[in-house]
């Protein structure tokens, strides 16, 4: 059993660890290169 609360400790560790370094990554906005490229992917799809 203690394994078991050792795994889901160490996971949420893992989970709280990944979210504080890659939190300032996620609230970066979207190269416009990359909006413009997303775009020409919509229209194209919407031409199907």
């Amino acid at each position: 059993m203690d394994s078991d609360k050792d795994k889901t400790l160490t996971k949420v560790t893992i989970d709280e660890n990944l979210r504080r370094v890659y939190e300032e990554t996620l609230e970066e906005k979207v190269p416009e290169r990359f909006v413009a490229l997303l775009e020409q992917l919509r229209k194209r799809q919407e031409q199907k």
